[in-house]
C-alpha cells in the first residue's frame, strides 16, 4: 500500500510538470487487444475498424493496452441492427478490484423498430447506482455515430455526436467520492444480458437472428497514460492538454438540458422510492 501511494504521489508530480500526452489518431492494432470471444472480434481495414459479434455461445470484447488517469475517449459506433433485444453493446472505462471506478456507456438492444436505450453510470470506489438513461434522437444502427467520455479533475461528461448528455461533477467537498486515484482502461464489448437489457428482461434475444454484430471505428484515447508495472513514468501536462480543464460553456449546457428534457427516460436523482433513507448527496446539485 505504501509503495502504491508513493507511485501515485509521483504520478501527480509528473502530471504537473510533464508536457507529453497521447494524442495520435487511433489504430486498433496499436491501441487495443481483443481479449475475449474466441475469434468473434476482428480487427479489419489495417487497424481502422473492429467488429464484435455475439451468438448463443459467446459475445466478444476488447480493451485498451494503456491505462489512464483522466482523458478524453472517443469512438464511432454502429450498433446491432434489426431485432437486437437482449443484447448490450458497451464502451466504458474501468479499473480493477472490488473497490473499482467505472464510467459506463451501455446500449441496450430492443425489438425491431423500437429505439435503443443508452444507459450511463458512474462507479466510485465500488459504488454505482448512478444510472441515467436516454433514448437517442436518431437510429444508431443506420450509420456510425460518435460517443465520447471526458474525464478530468472537474467533471465527467458523456457526449453523443459532440452534444453533452450528462455531467457528473467532482463534488468531493460535499463528501461524494470522485474517480481520480485509480487508473482505468478503455473497454468495449457485445454480450447477452437477456435477464435485464430489454424491458427489464421481459423480452429475450431471438437467437435465430444470430450472429449479432456491432462495428467500431475512429477510436481516439487522448489521456494521461499510467505506466504499467516496471515501466517508465509517462504523464501528461495539465497545461498542454485542452481536455484536462475543459468545462461546459453556456451553449453546451443548453444543449445538454435540451437532451435531458426531451430524451432522458430515467434519472436516479428523481427516483425517491429507490432511496428511502434520502437521496444521494450529489443529486442536490446535479444538472
Amino acid at each position: 500500500m505504501l509503495m502504491a501511494s508513493a507511485l501515485f504521489s509521483l504520478y501527480f508530480v509528473l502530471l504537473a510538470i510533464s508536457s507529453t500526452s497521447t494524442a495520435m489518431p487511433g489504430n486498433f492494432n496499436r491501441d487495443v487487444d481483443i481479449t475475449w470471444g474466441n475469434g468473434r472480434g476482428k480487427i479489419l481495414n489495417a487497424g481502422q475498424l473492429i467488429t464484435l459479434s455475439l451468438d448463443k455461445t459467446s459475445g466478444s470484447g476488447f480493451q485498451s493496452k494503456n491505462q489512464y488517469i483522466y482523458g478524453r475517449f472517443d469512438v464511432q459506433l454502429k450498433l446491432v441492427p434489426g431485432n437486437s433485444a437482449g443484447t448490450v453493446t458497451t464502451f466504458y472505462l474501468s479499473s480493477q478490484g472490488q473497490m473499482h471506478d467505472e464510467i459506463d456507456l451501455e446500449f441496450l438492444g430492443n425489438l425491431s423498430g423500437d429505439p435503443y436505450t443508452l444507459h450511463t453510470n458512474v462507479f466510485t470506489q465500488g459504488r454505482g447506482n448512478r444510472e441515467k438513461q436516454f433514448k437517442l434522437w436518431f437510429d444508431p444502427t443506420m450509420d456510425f455515430h460518435t460517443y465520447s467520455i471526458l474525464w478530468n479533475p472537474k467533471h465527467i461528461v458523456f457526449y453523443v455526436d459532440g452534444t453533452p448528455i450528462r455531467e457528473f461533477e467532482n463534488m468531493e467537498a460535499k463528501g461524494v467520492a470522485y474517480p481520480k486515484r485509480q487508473a482505468m482502461r478503455v473497454y468495449a464489448s457485445l454480450w447477452a444480458a437477456e435477464d435485464w437489457a430489454t424491458r427489464g428482461g421481459m423480452v429475450k434475444a431471438d437467437w435465430s437472428q444470430a450472429p449479432f454484430a456491432a462495428a467500431f471505428k475512429g477510436y481516439e484515447a487522448n489521456g494521461c497514460v499510467w505506466p504499467a508495472a516496471g515501466g517508465g513514468a509517462t504523464a501528461c501536462s495539465a497545461r498542454g492538454s485542452s481536455w484536462m480543464w475543459q468545462e461546459l460553456d453556456a451553449t453546451s449546457l443548453r444543449r445538454m438540458r435540451w437532451v435531458q428534457r426531451n430524451y432522458m427516460i430515467y434519472n436516479y436523482c428523481t427516483d425517491a422510492k429507490r432511496f428511502p433513507q434520502g437521496m444521494p448527496p450529489e443529486c442536490s446539485a446535479a444538472p
